[in-house]
């Protein structure tokens, strides 16, 4: 969970949603209430579920079997796409990096769209391969990289509590002869429920804990812990990192700055810092960037095993490694559409298409986590049973329902926005695009599903049970 987004979104959220100004820091706490909601909800459906596949299971089993698709296949397109956007995006810390050492050749090197594009693919096939190896290679390449991320954005923490806007002020003068623009201090609700949709994107990744399934060792356990101690632990360092960029610089100037070009926390701070500190806090960036990507792939990975072992996706996509037992079919098509994401995000021009898609995509997936934990005894009694974590109903039902209205509210002010928001073509709204793109998978879903029958295949009593371990 503990990813790159705390370096870009939080500053960038002031060009995306103009206006928000100084109020980033509560709609930051505002958005980690329906994470916290959708966190617990994960947790409760792994303690009963500990399976491949997560959210697809946990629907599938506890909702109804088409909409466990529609989950997961969310969760799927959204990440896929990400992975990309972040791989596409990793390149200029590395150009800044390059920069900062002086090395100009190098710097208009990786300028160039071909190197660009080509790092970025190299990057994703690099952990295509980590993901393929196993979780033992997996977990010495993670755990490291999470370390130095948390040392290196440490930096960030302190040095941005360290210097306040006065001393902001005079660095600006000082190198660049010009003063802190005054900022417009004026709010809507509107404008602070949009934000608070993007800042709630900072907040995925503990959703991939449970993709792992019973690849973990006491997933009943394990897994609902580990959702627990993500959610609580990286979204206070987020909130403690944003802190401090915005403590440090003024938000008027951000808000100008993002107007005009891509801003970064490292960029932000690199006014006040000298070059050494500097170069580090760039080199945090790219390994968080960097450290996104095995564990997006294995999450999205383990989404299409478990729609294959069920059948309502062609079967050869569920072949694992007899060697390595990881399913690498599935994760090679990840990889592909990863790859996609790159090429989308270097035509188009900009990112911020890909980070829309994935937050349209995962507040679907989380509403429909909410509302399984709502309908699981009703559905599945045998399953609702199984459960180990908050077994108390009525708070279930309390936590999943206000999850449930927090949910649908960030969807429809993110969906308004993104459709009302002015755009050169149709296709940059994020909205149809997951449309479409859901509804081509969902043919196949039905065609698959349809040939089960065929078969003779009981469906009810297939997505009444969990699958084999």
């Amino acid at each position: 969970m503990l990813g790159a987004s705390v370096y870009v979104v939080p500053f960038m959220i002031q060009r995306n949603v103009p206006g928000i100004g100084d109020r980033v820091l509560l709609a930051f706490l505002f958005a980690a209430i329906p994470a916290a909601l959708a966190a617990l909800a994960y947790a409760i459906l792994a303690s009963a579920m500990p399976r491949a596949g997560g959210s697809y299971i946990y629907a599938s089993r506890g909702l109804h079997p088409y909409l466990g698709f529609v989950a997961s296949f969310s969760q799927w397109f959204g990440l896929s796409i990400v992975i990309g956007v972040i791989a596409y995006i990793i390149v200029p810390f590395f150009r800044d990096i390059a920069i900062a050492l002086e090395m100009n050749q190098l710097a208009a090197l990786l300028e160039t769209g071909f190197v660009r594009v080509g790092l970025a693919l190299a990057m994703i096939w690099a952990f295509v391969g980590v993901n393929i190896m196993g979780t033992k290679l997996y977990e010495r390449t993670l755990i490291p990289l999470m370390f130095v991320m948390f040392a290196l954005g440490g930096i960030v923490i302190v040095a941005g509590f360290w210097f306040d806007h006065a001393d902001f002020a005079n660095a600006l003068m000082e190198r660049e002869g010009r003063t802190v623009p005054d900022g417009d201090r004026q709010l809507d609700v509107t404008t602070f429920l949009s934000a608070a949709a993007i800042l709630f994107a900072s907040f995925i990744g503990f959703d991939a804990i449970a993709q792992a399934g019973g690849e973990a060792k006491k997933p009943g356990r394990n897994l609902p812990l580990a959702i627990g101690i993500a959610i609580v632990t990286v979204g206070s360092y987020y909130f403690l990192f944003t802190a401090a960029v915005y403590h440090a610089v003024p938000w008027p100037f951000v808000a100008e700055e993002a107007a005009a070009r891509d801003i970064t926390a490292p960029g932000l701070l690199g006014y006040l810092l000298p070059a050494g500190w500097a170069i580090a806090i760039v080199a945090g960036a790219a390994i968080a960037l960097i450290n996104d990507l095995p564990a997006m792939l294995l999450s999205v990975s383990r989404l299409m095993f478990a729609w294959a072992e069920d059948g309502i996706f062609p079967r050869w996509i569920a072949r694992v490694n007899p060697k390595r037992h990881t399913p690498e079919t599935a994760i090679v098509l990840s990889g592909v559409m990863a790859s996609i994401g790159i090429l989308g995000s270097h035509f188009a021009g900009d990112f911020f298409l890909g980070i829309d898609i994935m937050v349209t995509s995962m507040l679907v997936n989380f509403l429909l986590m909410c509302l399984t934990v709502l309908r699981l005894p009703g559905r599945n009694p045998a399953l609702s049973n199984d459960v180990q974590v908050l077994t108390s109903r009525t708070l279930q039902v309390l936590l999943a329902g206000v999850g449930v209205v927090m949910l649908s509210l960030f969807l429809i002010v993110h969906v308004v926005k993104d459709l009302s928001s002015e755009t050169s073509a149709w296709y940059f709204h994020s909205t149809p695009v997951w449309l479409i793109v859901l509804s081509v998978a969902s043919l196949i879903y039905f065609r698959e599903l349809a040939k089960l029958k065929r078969q003779g295949v009981d469906t009810n009593t297939l997505f009444m049970k969990l699958p084999p371990e």
